[in-house]
C-alpha cells in the first residue's frame, strides 16, 4: 500500500466524526470502519454500509448478503477478500444502527462527504465499479441514475458502455428482502449476471 493510501486509511480508521457530530444524531455505538483497499485493485465493490454481523466481524460482507453477492460475481471468498485485486468501499464505513423496526438505518452521510473523493483518488487502477444498492448508484452515477433502483439496474448496459473513467454496473442489494424483486425481474439472472461474471473473471485473471 502506498504511503498516502496508508495514511488516509489510518485517518478513516481513527474517524470519530459521527460519534461527536456538530449536528444530527450521533452514532449509537463506537465506530468500527470496515473497508478494504489497495492501489493495485482493478475491481471495486461500492456497497451500502456494514450490518450487525459485519460490525461484529470487522470484515465486509461476512453475512448471507455476502454469500449471494459472491455468487452473483462468480468468485470465491479467497478472491473476494484479495485486497490486491478487489477493493470494497461502502458508502458508510460504520454500521449506522437500527431503526425502530429493527432494520438497518441508511449509511451516514458524513462518510461519503469526508472520505469518498479522497479515497478513490488513491485507487487509480479501478476498471470496474460494482454499485450495490441505490445509495452507491446515486453517488457514482450522479445525474445518470435512474428514477429508482429497478430503472437504474435495468439500464446496466448503458453504464457499462461509458468509456470515460471506470465502467460501472449497478446491482440491487443482495439482501433476502429483494427475493421478490429477483423473481419478478428474471432478466437480471439471465442477462446481467452472465456479463458481470465474465467481466469480473477477465479482470481478476488478468492480475494473476
Amino acid at each position: 500500500m502506498s504511503k498516502s493510501l496508508q495514511k488516509l486509511s489510518d485517518e478513516i480508521q481513527a474517524c470519530r466524526h459521527c460519534v461527536e457530530p456538530e449536528r444530527n444524531r450521533p452514532l449509537p455505538h463506537e465506530p468500527r470502519p470496515v473497508f478494504i483497499v489497495s492501489p493495485k485493485a482493478k475491481l471495486c465493490i461500492a456497497g451500502q454500509a456494514p450490518g450487525t454481523r459485519v460490525h461484529a466481524s470487522g470484515v465486509p460482507f461476512t453475512d448471507p448478503s455476502g454469500v449471494r453477492l459472491r455468487e452473483w460475481l462468480g468468485i470465491n471468498e479467497k478472491e473476494f477478500y484479495d485486497a490486491g485485486r478487489v477493493a470494497i468501499v461502502p458508502m458508510g464505513f460504520c454500521f449506522p444502527g437500527l431503526d425502530a423496526k429493527g432494520s438497518d438505518l441508511p449509511p451516514r452521510r458524513e462518510c461519503a462527504q469526508l472520505w469518498r473523493t479522497r479515497l478513490f483518488a488513491e485507487l487509480p487502477r479501478i476498471k470496474l465499479l460494482v454499485l450495490v444498492g441505490l445509495y452507491a448508484q446515486r453517488w457514482h452515477l450522479g445525474k445518470a441514475v435512474g428514477a429508482n433502483m429497478t430503472d437504474t439496474v435495468r439500464h446496466w448496459q448503458e453504464y457499462l458502455a461509458v468509456k470515460d473513467g471506470p465502467r460501472m454496473l449497478p446491482l440491487p442489494h443482495p439482501s433476502w428482502r429483494n427475493n421478490s424483486w429477483l423473481k419478478k425481474n428474471t432478466w437480471f439472472a439471465t442477462e446481467l449476471l452472465p456479463r458481470l461474471q465474465a467481466d469480473v473473471r477477465a479482470l481478476l485473471d488478468a492480475q494473476l
